[in-house]
C-alpha cells in the first residue's frame, strides 16, 4: 500500500429549476468523494479546477479548500461536499487535482478524474 493514495470520485447533477437554457445559464451541482487509501493521514490544503464547455472554453479556478473547510484524512477516512458550476453550453467537463499535505510535511497532489457535466436538455 501506498504512503500516500488518495481516490477521489464524482458525481453531477443538472440543475433545471436554477437554469436559463434562454439565457445561455446552464447550472450543475456535483459531489466528489475524497477518500484516503493510503497508509498516512494527509489534508486537503487547496484546490485546481479546469472547467470546459462544449464550445471549448475553459476556466480556471483555484482556491483554499473545499466549501470552506481543509478536511484532514485519516487511512480509510472519507469525505464528501457538494458544489456547483455554470456553464454557457448544456455540455461540458470538469478536471483537477487538490493539493495535499501529509503530516510528515510532504506535499502531493491528488488527481480529479475528468467528469462530465450534462443537461438532459440539449438542442
Amino acid at each position: 500500500m501506498s504512503d500516500y493514495l488518495i481516490a477521489i470520485s464524482a458525481q453531477s447533477q443538472y440543475q433545471p429549476d436554477q437554469s436559463s437554457p434562454e439565457e445561455e445559464r446552464y447550472v450543475f451541482t456535483y459531489t466528489i468523494t475524497i477518500e484516503n487509501r493510503g497508509a498516512k493521514p494527509a489534508r486537503l490544503l487547496d484546490r485546481h479546477w479546469v472547467i470546459t464547455d462544449a464550445n471549448g472554453q475553459v476556466q480556471e479556478v483555484r482556491g483554499q479548500g473545499v466549501v470552506g473547510e481543509q478536511p484532514h484524512l485519516r487511512p480509510g477516512e472519507a469525505f464528501r461536499y457538494t458544489s456547483g458550476a455554470v456553464l454557457n453550453t448544456p455540455l461540458g467537463s470538469m478536471q483537477g487535482h487538490y493539493g495535499m499535505l501529509g503530516d510528515d510535511g510532504t506535499r502531493f497532489e491528488a488527481r480529479i478524474p475528468v467528469f462530465s457535466l450534462t443537461s438532459t436538455r440539449l438542442h
